[in-house]
């Protein structure tokens, strides 16, 4: 047995010359291999990563969400992606929006209004990738959880806890309900069921306290399906009021821990002293406090342990040969678990840290005395991998049982690096992940005119950025917040540094990955080197590389928007040599294009907004009557179900977020007071429902689409996926339901209606498109006249022109009824538009004199910094007092990434 001491092992770096192995069990490889199997990897395919900057980390309803995109890349012998994809997700994965963004040297930004009508509370998931990142694992994605509350539309503010019983069988969820004023709901009845998929766990009624609190208890039997199980709650209604309804996740319903033992170096080796990293996650997914202490199979005390940070920490044991040893944990809630530690093993050669020195990186090959006897002499290779670059290989000689190896720092980039230990057959026996710091990040410094300012005070803002030293230019994103009313702990911010260095490299959820990069916390760096030991790493497989299994490409990096298909006769044969023109008004484009021996076609390098209508047409062939334009599908990454970062979802908002709820609330009654307008024009007689008994009881419809919307639509069901505005149609059941109702969770289906008379889904392509007069959407049925009949949840009325008698059609008249395959009308993905965000000037006492209730205070995603290295920017304050936060964030030109932090005092 014996702690680790080093000696000086016998190495040979990749750039020498092959070394003769001794003879192994399978056919060895030399190290040279080794390294040109990997570079071909490495070198061909790079590796993008994309950051998202938004202005600020939570928003309600009404707000615009700003944003930006950072593009980061490892090689620069390509041309790297210039489109980058955001995407919205509520909680439940359904997808909301996605964003097309031009990326111009490797940034872009947009904005996402959260309208009323269609956005409700929730936590939703901004996920954003480029379609080259679509070619690999989606865990390598940019994923943020961003919550949204709701001050205009929520009628109920709930607030929930879970509180499982001893026994584990059952669980009290408590739920305290205000109406949308803040009024408790005292003694009022309710009806709550919690349903998991189509199964019933439980149901009952009940009535409030005087505090407005119920307690219900639900079986914990099955914690699966607990965890998937949604609870529903209808406060009031008994008076012939709407009730209104409440939503909890059941995920957090019970409390259940989970923690795991990992020795460095990945195995207990008996008889060798060696750090043991654990991590112990509650249900929710985040780090319990724990205090422990492992035990032999004689339950006698070998070490007592506790947590550093976030439920993770280390201890060092030296474990015996043929020992049985387990955890025996207490957790703050008082319970007392058992887990048992990883089999100890004899056979085993390790790679660990020793340290890490200024300029050197010192890493430890061990074994114990035993098994060193049957490897001595024989050799091992190590290498060491970070941001998708091979950036050290070397042969190593056993001669003792420990050594110590050096590698120079330089030769790494900022971020992780996997050590990896190899047999000479390519096997890998053992990995360590480490974090380097080589060098300096980004310099950036942030400075104002004054300490503290006034309400509505100009505030002259000064950047200064450098590279080691020298002025350097780039693109920046700068935020400015008023932190009183958006108040939030900067050690949960997913930041460009932590994104591009540490999360964007991990598989699973990091937990606070800023608390690792915020120098305020002293022990950030020995909590790094914890996660870093348990957290999974796997963007390429050893053995794959070696069996030159390389990653199948579905997606080039974009260059550009580019529309293609196929154009055929109607027979199916394709057509060579024919011509097409795209045109899109909207964009000013008209650009032509041939198809090729295979009569495909491509219209490349596009710009157009999104929305737009796009149309093709091949009707300047000679024979266009009889040709067919098919146009490619385009495809993106599937949705990742159950993404690990959706640990960070906020359970109770209308609490968490009150400061900035309550604001929001008096900033939209503000914003709603329009001044009074004369509408003048003709009444044209057109059919509503107040035309047909069996759709009177109906108010005022919220949407009308007319005729002209429908133009050029040849099949109904298609173009109604797209023109009912607040209708979501669901593919799976082939229902439509109103969109707020669905993202909430609710599947309730639209009833249709034909000139007063129901008809059900199938019936809709039936309708001639060119007869509709109209199209009134209701989303609310106050009165429940049609809902009460029909069990719908939302009306769509389709009005037909009345039958006149027409003369006989022409020939040319037929034929422009009838579908045309040779133009083509689409409304495919575009660039998402563009908006400035609005910088109030306070110049004169009559501007002053406007109330300003703005949380965000400045955004600016386009502060372009030149080679001088310096800007100033101007913006004014709100009216807030309290203390404001600045984050700037951004990149140079060759892509070193920087953050930071200023804050002031307005009075």
């Amino acid at each position: 047995m014996k702690s680790l001491k080093f000696s000086i092992a016998i190495l040979f770096a990749f750039y020498c010359s092959p070394i003769q192995l001794l003879a192994q069990d399978k056919p060895t490889i030399p190290i040279n291999t080794v390294v040109e199997r990997a570079q071909k990897l490495f070198q061909v395919y790079p590796i993008e990563k994309v950051h998202v900057h938004f202005d600020k980390p939570y928003y309600a309803v009404g707000d615009t969400l700003w944003f930006k995109t950072y593009l980061n890349r490892n090689l620069f012998e390509y041309d790297p992606s210039k489109i980058a994809y955001v995407e919205v997700l509520n909680s439940k994965d359904s997808l909301i929006q996605t964003f097309r963004l031009p990326l111009k040297d490797g940034v872009g930004n947009g904005h996402f209004v959260l309208d009323p009508q269609f956005m409700v509370k929730d936590n939703y998931r901004f996920r954003a990738y480029t379609k080259w990142m679509g070619n690999f694992d989606p865990a390598y994605f940019f994923n943020k959880i961003v919550p949204i509350g709701d001050a205009i539309n929520n009628k109920l503010i709930t607030h929930v806890e879970f509180k499982p019983n001893e026994n584990g069988n059952k669980t009290q969820v408590m739920v305290q309900f205000k109406d949308k004023t803040g009024n408790i709901l005292s003694r009022t009845k309710l009806n709550w069921e919690a349903i998991s998929g189509w199964e019933t766990i439980g149901k009952g009624k009940g009535e409030t306290d005087d505090m407005g609190r119920v307690t219900m208890n639900i079986s914990a039997k099955d914690k699966e399906m607990l965890q998937n199980g949604l609870l529903t709650v209808k406060v009031g209604g008994e008076k012939g009021e709407s009730a209104l309804v409440g939503d909890f996740s059941l995920k957090n319903a019970i409390w259940d821990a989970d923690v795991q033992f990992f020795p460095e170096g990945g195995e207990l080796i008996a008889g060798l002293a060696k750090n043991i990293a654990f991590k112990a996650v509650g249900a929710n997914g985040k780090g319990l406090k724990i205090t422990g202490r492992i035990v032999d199979a004689k339950n006698v005390t070998v070490v007592e342990f506790k947590d550093q940070t976030m439920g993770m920490g280390v201890f060092s044991m030296l474990p015996i040969a043929n020992e049985k040893y387990k955890a025996i944990v207490k957790f703050d809630n008082g319970q007392e678990r058992s887990y048992a530690l990883p089999n100890t093993k004899e056979d085993a050669v390790n790679v660990v840290l020793h340290k890490q020195a200024d300029s050197t990186i010192q890493i430890g090959i061990v074994t114990n005395d035993t098994y060193f006897k049957k490897v001595e002499n024989q050799p091992f290779y190590i290498l060491a991998v970070s941001n998708g670059q091979l950036c050290y290989a070397a042969q190593a000689t056993l001669k003792n049982p420990s050594f110590l190896l050096s590698i120079p720092k330089d030769r790494f980039p900022n971020g992780i690096a996997q050590i990896t230990l190899m047999k000479p057959d390519g096997t890998p026996i053992s990995e360590r992940l480490i974090f380097v710091e080589a060098e300096s990040l980004l310099d950036i410094k942030v400075q104002t005119d004054k300490d503290t300012y006034r309400p509505k005070d100009p505030v002259k803002l000064t950047l200064n950025v450098s590279n080691n030293g020298q002025k350097t230019s780039g693109s920046y994103s700068v935020a400015v917040v008023d932190e009183s009313k958006v108040p939030y702990d900067d050690n949960q911010e997913l930041t460009i540094v932590n994104n591009f260095l540490l999360t964007s490299d991990l598989k699973g959820y990091i937990e606070n990955p800023n608390y690792y990069f915020n120098t305020k916390n002293v022990d950030r760096l020995e909590a790094l080197d914890v996660l870093l030991m348990t957290q999974g790493f796997r963007r390429f497989s050893y053995p794959d590389i070696l069996a030159e299994k390389l990653p199948q490409l579905n997606f080039l990096p974009e260059q550009g928007i580019s529309l293609s298909g196929v154009l055929r006769l109607n027979t199916g044969r394709t057509v060579e040599n024919a011509g097409l023109l795209l045109k899109i008004p909207a964009a000013g484009v008209n650009k032509d294009a041939y198809t090729d021996a295979n009569g495909k076609f491509v219209f490349e390098n596009l710009v157009f907004p999104d929305s737009s209508k796009v149309t093709v047409n091949a009707r300047s062939n000679a024979n266009y009557r009889s040709l067919v334009i098919n146009m490619d599908q385009s495809y993106f990454p599937g949705i990742d179900k159950n993404n690990p970062y959706l640990n960070n979802i906020v359970e109770n908002i209308d609490q968490v977020f009150a400061p900035y709820l309550d604001n929001s609330r008096k900033e939209y009654r503000k914003s709603i007071l329009l001044d009074e307008v004369v509408v003048t024009g003709v009444v044209k007689k057109v059919q509503t429902n107040k035309d047909f008994s069996s759709l009177s009881g109906l108010s005022m419809p919220e949407h009308r689409i007319e005729a002209s919307r429908l133009s050029g639509c040849t099949v109904l069901t298609m173009c109604l996926n797209t023109v009912l505005t607040g209708i979501t149609y669901d593919s799976q059941t082939l229902k439509y339901y109103v969109s707020r109702d669905y993202n909430a969770g609710g599947r309730i289906p639209v009833q249709f209606f034909l000139n007063g008379m129901p008809i059900d889904e199938p019936s809709l392509n039936s309708i001639n498109v060119p007869d509709i007069e109209g199209i009134e959407i209701f989303l609310r049925d106050e009165l429940g006249t049609v809902s009460r009949m029909y069990q719908n949840n939302g009306v769509v009325s389709i009005y037909t022109k009345k039958v006149e008698k027409q003369p006989r059609m022409s020939l040319a008249q037929i034929e422009s009824m009838l579908p045309k395959t040779n133009i083509i009308d689409m409304y495919p993905l575009g660039y998402i538009k563009e908006r400035t965000f609005y910088t109030p000037k306070y110049d004169t006492p009559e501007r002053k004199a406007t109330n300003d209730l703005r949380t965000t205070i400045y955004w600016n995603p386009n502060v372009a910094i030149t080679e001088t290295g310096e800007l100033a920017l101007d913006f004014y304050n709100a009216d807030g007092n309290g203390k404001y936060k600045v984050v700037v964030e951004g990149m140079d030109q060759t892509g070193n990434i920087g953050r930071q932090v200023l804050e002031y005092q307005v009075k």
